[in-house]
C-alpha cells in the first residue's frame, strides 16, 4: 500500500510548513488526536506606518487594496522610553487589567499577538470579546499580529515544555522580531517595543534577552496620570497589599473532581446562588432534587459565594435545618465602622451578627411544628463566578481622615448599589477625590483569608445624585449596552438617510411580491409621544357579513439584513430599553423613529397579517404578506378612546376602530375562558417639567379599552405567526413559552390568604388560578384584588424565548396567556426576537430564502439565551429608573398616603403605596426611640409592638403612611422613606 503522507523532503516549501497537534476528548469519552498543518508566511505585515517594506509586500484583496496600517508613525513616549513605543501585552496583563487598556488617556498602539488572543479566549470569553472590540476601535490603534502564521515568529513547542512556557517564548520572540524589524526602517525615532507582563519568570527571561519589559504597575507609574491609573490594577498584581490575618477565615473549596463526583452521585447539588434582598446572611439555591430551595445561612456556610454564582452545596444534618428568616438583617447596619485594613479572626462573625443569628435560632426552636423547617446547606465550591463590574460609592466611615488629605494608598470599603452584593475592599490613592462619587469597580479575588472580596477602581461616573451619574449607574448595573452605534453599523443604513422613501414605481425590486395596501384605512394606537411605531391596524366589513382585520408591522427585516454589522449589534443589545427620561435603542434612531416607523400620511414597508373572522371573532382564514401601507392617523390611547366614544364621528376610519374594539372584547373573553391570567404590577407614570426635564409628579397609569384593543390583536397576530413558523421550521422556530409555576411557589401566598381572609387559591391549572384570583375580593377595599394579583405575579416563572427543537410540544405552552403556542412578532423595532420571527415568516411564505443564521439551531439557542437576559435587564433598568425619578419627584415634599402591608418580619414590615407604585420597608427602629419591644406570630402573620410605641400590624392590612424622600446611606440612592402614621 502506498502512503499518501506528504514528503517534506520533496517539497521546496517544506520549511514553511509546520504542524500543530491537539489532543481532545470526545463526548463519548474517547481521546482524539488532531494534527493541523500550518502554512507559514513572510508577508504578514507589522502594520506600523513607519514601515515601507511591509507596505510593499502586504497581501491585497480582490480590488488590489491592502488593509490600512494601524500603528502610529509617532507613538507616545514615556519617562522610560521618550522616543515613543508600541506595547505588546501577554495574556496575564490582559486578564488582570483589561480596564486599563480600555481607558482613554493612554494605552494606544498595542500589538495583540495571535498567541495571546487565543489563550485569552480560552481563559475568559468576556475579556476576549472586550479586546476584539478594542481592535475594531479606530482611535485606540490595537493591531492583531498573526505571529503563529509568520515564518520568523512561529514557535514550535519543545519536548517537556508546558503550553504556558511555549506561549511566553512566542511573546518574547515576537517582541524581539518587532524590535529588529523596525530598526531596519531607519526612522529618526524608532519606537521601543515594550512587553507588558506580571509573570516574573517571563520578565526575567525577556530582560536577559535585552528586551524592554515591564510589569503593569511599573509601566503605569511612568505615565503622566500614572498615580490615578494605579488604582485600576488588580490588588494581587500591585505592590503592597492588605494586612493578612494569621488564620484562614473560610473553609477551603472542594476540588472540581470531588464536586463533580458528588453532584453525579446525588450527594451534592449544583445551582445558582441567590441572596435574600432582606437578609444578607441568608441565601438560597434551587436544585432539581428538591421542590423548595435549599437555604444557606450564615457567613461561613455562604463561604464567599456572591449572588449569581454557580455553586455546589452540600446538605447539612437535619438538626441544623431552619425556617426561612423572618428578620431584616442589613450588612451596613451590622458592619458599620468596620476597619477596611483589619482582618482579625476574632472579628470574622461580629457580635451583631451573632446576636442576629441567636434570635433566628431561638425562633426556630420555639416553632411548634417541623412543617416549616427547610433543608439547609453549605457552599463547598464555586463552578463559575458571575462577577461583573459593580456600581457603588465609598463608605465615608471607612475612609480615615489622613486618607482624605494625602496621596498615600489607603484601604476603603465600596458599598454596591445592589444590596445583594457584599462590601468590596479597594486600595486607592484618590480617596478624597472619590468620596461622594458614583464609582465603577471590579472584584478581583476573594481569598479564604479575606473577610470581604477585594477589587479595584475602574472609573468615576460623577457626583452622587446627579442625573447623568445615576442614569449611567443603572445602565451599567443592569448591563445595558448604551455606547453610540459604531461607524460599521451606521454604514449599513440606506445611503439616502431621512430622505429614503418607498420607491414610486411598483416595478422597483423593493416592491417584489409586496401587496399594495395603501388604500386601506389603517391607523396606529400607541402611548402618547410614541415615535417608534411598530404596529398599525385596520378592520372593514366584508360583503359576506364577516370582517377583515389586519395587523401591519414595520418591515424592519427589509433594512436589517442577516449577519451584517447592524444585525450583530442588534442581536447583542437584544431589546430597546425605556427609561423615564430617555430610550436606549436596539437599532439606530433613524430606523426606529423614521424609516421603519409606521408614521401617519407616509408610505411604509410593512409585514401584514390579515384575517377573515366571523362575528364571534373565530378565524375563517388567515394570510401573511409583505406589503406597502399608508397609515391615516397616529392616535394615542386616549385620543382613540375619545374618537370611538364620540357618536358624532361616523367616518369609515372611526367605525373601523369600533369594529376592532368589539372584536377585541370577544377575543379577550375567549382567552379568559381558556384560562388566561389577568396579573398585575404596580405601574406609575412620572410627569416631567417640559423645559428642565425634572420630575414634578407621579401618577398611576390609567388603562383604557383602547389599551386592551391593541394588546388583543397583537396577541392574536403573535399566535398566528407562531403556528406558521413552527409549521415551516419545526426545529428552529423562535417561540416564547411561559412554564406553569411549581405548586410550591404558591404555598406561602395560599396559606396567607387562607389564614388572613379565609380565601382559597387553587393552582392546579391556569383556569383554576384565574377563577380563584377573581374570588379574592373585599367589598370595602377594591385595591385588595390588585394587591393579591401583584403578589401572585411574583410567584410566577419568567416567560422565555426558546428554539422549538429544544422542547417537546407540550412545553411550548404559554401559561399566562393560556395559549398552546406563542411568539413575538409585533415589535421588531425594539425586540430582536421579533426580527428573527419576521425572517422566518418571510421564508415560510416563500418571500425569500432561509439565511443560514435563521436555520442554525446552535446559533439560535445562543441568541435566545442572550435576549432572555437582555429582556429581563431592560425591565429591571426601567423599574430602577422609575424608582429613581419617584424619589426625585418627592424631593423636599411630604405626602400622607394609604398603603397595604405585603410582607411581615419579626423586626419590620413591607408596605406598598398604590399612589406611587412603590414598596417601602418600615423597621421597628423607625417606629420610635428606643426601638419598641415586639412579638411576632409567624402563623397568623401578625406583628405586635409595645413599650415606646404600641401598634398591631397584620398582613394585607390597610395602613396610613407618611412618604418623604430620603437618600439611602447604604446605596447612595435617593428613594423614599416611609413612616407609619396609623395602623
Amino acid at each position: 500500500m502506498t502512503s499518501l503522507k506528504r514528503s517534506h523532503e520533496a517539497d521546496p516549501l517544506a520549511s514553511n510548513i509546520s504542524s500543530k497537534v491537539y489532543v481532545r476528548s470526545t463526548r463519548s469519552g474517547k481521546v482524539q488526536k488532531i494534527v493541523r498543518e500550518v502554512y507559514l508566511r513572510t508577508d504578514i505585515p507589522c502594520s506600523s506606518k513607519l514601515c515601507k517594506a511591509c507596505l510593499e509586500r502586504a497581501p491585497r484583496n480582490a480590488a488590489g487594496q491592502i488593509q490600512p496600517f494601524v500603528l502610529s508613525d509617532k507613538p507616545a513616549g514615556t519617562k522610560a522610553v521618550p522616543q515613543g513605543h508600541y506595547l505588546v501585552p501577554d495574556t496575564n496583563a490582559l486578564l488582570n487589567a483589561m480596564d486599563l487598556f480600555e481607558q482613554g488617556s493612554s494605552f494606544y498602539d498595542v500589538i495583540n499577538l495571535q498567541t495571546v488572543l487565543e489563550e485569552l479566549r480560552n481563559r475568559s470569553l468576556p475579556l476576549y470579546n472586550r479586546l476584539v472590540g478594542l481592535t475594531k476601535s479606530e482611535d485606540k490603534r490595537f493591531y492583531v499580529f498573526y505571529n503563529d502564521f509568520r515564518l520568523e515568529t512561529y514557535v514550535n513547542r519543545e519536548p517537556n515544555e508546558s503550553v504556558n512556557d511555549r506561549n511566553d517564548r512566542a511573546v518574547r520572540l515576537a517582541v524581539k522580531w518587532y524590535g529588529d524589524h523596525l530598526a531596519r526602517t531607519m526612522a529618526n525615532k524608532v519606537p521601543a517595543i515594550v512587553m507588558l507582563s506580571d509573570d516574573q519568570d517571563n520578565l526575567r527571561k525577556a530582560r536577559a534577552q535585552g528586551l524592554h519589559a515591564s510589569t503593569l504597575a511599573g509601566y503605569v507609574e511612568g505615565l503622566e496620570d500614572g498615580e490615578k491609573l494605579l488604582d485600576m490594577i488588580a490588588e494581587s498584581q500591585s505592590q503592597g497589599g492588605f494586612q493578612k490575618p494569621s488564620q484562614m477565615l473560610y473553609p477551603e473549596y472542594y476540588t472540581m473532581s470531588k464536586m463533580m463526583t458528588g453532584v453525579k452521585a446525588g450527594l451534592m447539588h449544583q445551582g445558582i446562588f441567590n441572596v435574600s434582598p432582606y437578609n444578607y446572611l441568608e441565601g438560597s439555591i434551587k436544585v432539581p432534587a428538591f421542590p423548595k430551595p435549599l437555604l444557606v445561612l450564615d457567613r461561613e456556610s455562604i463561604n464567599r459565594a456572591v449572588d449569581g454564582d454557580v455553586v455546589v452545596v452540600e446538605l447539612l444534618p437535619r438538626d441544623k435545618w431552619k425556617e426561612p428568616s423572618t428578620q431584616i438583617i442589613e450588612e451596613d447596619t451590622i458592619t458599620r465602622n468596620e476597619n477596611a485594613d483589619a482582618e482579625e479572626r476574632d472579628d470574622f462573625v461580629s457580635d451583631k451578627e451573632r446576636k442576629a443569628l441567636q434570635e433566628e435560632v431561638k425562633k426556630t426552636q420555639k416553632a411548634s411544628s417541623e412543617s416549616q423547617l427547610q433543608p439547609t446547606a453549605k457552599v463547598v465550591g464555586v463552578i463559575k463566578r458571575n462577577w461583573r463590574q459593580y456600581v457603588g460609592h465609598i463608605d465615608p466611615s471607612s475612609a480615615s481622615k489622613s486618607s482624605t488629605q494625602g496621596r498615600k494608598q489607603d484601604s476603603v470599603f465600596l458599598i454596591p448599589m445592589d444590596k445583594k452584593i457584599p462590601k468590596i475592599r479597594l486600595r486607592t490613592r484618590q480617596v478624597s477625590e472619590l468620596l461622594g462619587k458614583r464609582l465603577l469597580v471590579t472584584i478581583d479575588t476573594w481569598d479564604r483569608d479575606s473577610r470581604h472580596p477585594v477589587g479595584h477602581f475602574v472609573r468615576s461616573l460623577g457626583e452622587l445624585e446627579t442625573k447623568g451619574a445615576e442614569t449611567e449607574a443603572l445602565l451599567l448595573e443592569w448591563d445595558v449596552q448604551y455606547r453610540p452605534f459604531p461607524k460599521t453599523v451606521l454604514d449599513c443604513l440606506p445611503k439616502e438617510g431621512h430622505d429614503w422613501k418607498v420607491p414610486a414605481s411598483t416595478d422597483d425590486p423593493g416592491w417584489r411580491d409586496r401587496e399594495d395596501l395603501r388604500e386601506l384605512l389603517i391607523c396606529s394606537i400607541d402611548p402618547p409621544g410614541c415615535q417608534d411605531i411598530d404596529d398599525a391596524l385596520h378592520a372593514r366589513k366584508l360583503p359576506n357579513g364577516n370582517y377583515e382585520v389586519g395587523v401591519h408591522i414595520a418591515d424592519v427585516s427589509h433594512f436589517v439584513k442577516p449577519a451584517n454589522a447592524m444585525d450583530a449589534e442588534a442581536s447583542i443589545r437584544g431589546t430597546t430599553v425605556y427609561l423615564v427620561d430617555k430610550r436606549i435603542d436596539m437599532l439606530p434612531m433613524i430606523l426606529g423613529t423614521d424609516l421603519c416607523s409606521l408614521k401617519p400620511y407616509v408610505e411604509r414597508f410593512a409585514f401584514s397579517v390579515i384575517w377573515e373572522v366571523n362575528k364571534n371573532a373565530d378565524i375563517v382564514d388567515v394570510r401573511f404578506t409583505k406589503s406597502v401601507i399608508k397609515s391615516r392617523e397616529a392616535f394615542s390611547y386616549e385620543q382613540a378612546q375619545l374618537r370611538i366614544d364620540d357618536k358624532a364621528q361616523q367616518d369609515d376610519l372611526t367605525n373601523g376602530m369600533r369594529m376592532l374594539l368589539k372584536l377585541s372584547k370577544k377575543l379577550k373573553k375567549k382567552r379568559m375562558e381558556a384560562g388566561a391570567l389577568s396579573l398585575s404590577s404596580p405601574e406609575v407614570k412620572v410627569q416631567m417639567e417640559s423645559e428642565s426635564s425634572d420630575p414634578i409628579d407621579v401618577k398611576t397609569k390609567e388603562l383604557l379599552d383602547t389599551n386592551s384593543l391593541v394588546e388583543e390583536f397583537m396577541l392574536f397576530a403573535n399566535v398566528s405567526v407562531a403556528a406558521k413558523i413552527y409549521e415551516a421550521f419545526p426545529q428552529t422556530a423562535i417561540l416564547r413559552r411561559h412554564a406553569a409555576p411549581p405548586k410550591t411557589n404558591f404555598d406561602e401566598l395560599s396559606n396567607q390568604l387562607r389564614v388572613k381572609k379565609g380565601l382559597e387559591l387553587r393552582t392546579d391549572s391556569s383556569k383554576a388560578l384565574a377563577d380563584s384570583l377573581d374570588q379574592c375580593v373585599e367589598p370595602q377595599e377594591p385595591f385588595f384584588n390588585t394587591l393579591v394579583r401583584i403578589m401572585a405575579t411574583r410567584c410566577m416563572m419568567s416567560a422565555e424565548y426558546f428554539c422549538s427543537g429544544t422542547q417537546a410540544y407540550p412545553g411550548f405552552r404559554h401559561y399566562g396567556l393560556a395559549s398552546e403556542i406563542y411568539t413575538h412578532f409585533t415589535s421588531p423595532i425594539r425586540r430582536y426576537a421579533d426580527l428573527l420571527a419576521h425572517r422566518q415568516l418571510a421564508a415560510a411564505i416563500g418571500y425569500e430564502a432561509v439565511h443560514p443564521s435563521v436555520r442554525s439551531r446552535g446559533r439560535l439557542e445562543a441568541v435566545c439565551k442572550n435576549i432572555n437576559v437582555r429582556h429581563r435587564n431592560a425591565q429591571m433598568a426601567g423599574r430602577a429608573s422609575i424608582a429613581y425619578y419617584v424619589g426625585q419627584a418627592l424631593k423636599g415634599k411630604v405626602a400622607e398616603e394609604d398603603a397595604f402591608v405585603m410582607k411581615i418580619f419579626s423586626n419590620g414590615f413591607v408596605v406598598l403605596v398604590p399612589r406611587f407604585g412603590i414598596e417601602g420597608l418600615i423597621r421597628l427602629r423607625d417606629l420610635a426611640e428606643p426601638e419598641p419591644d415586639s412579638e411576632f406570630d409567624a402563623e397568623s402573620y401578625t406583628l405586635t409592638t409595645k413599650g415606646s410605641r404600641a401598634v398591631n400590624v397584620e398582613l394585607f392590612q390597610k395602613v396610613k403612611v407618611r412618604v418623604r424622600d430620603e437618600k439611602d446611606e447604604r446605596t447612595g440612592k435617593r428613594g423614599v422613606r416611609m413612616e407609619l402614621i396609623g395602623a
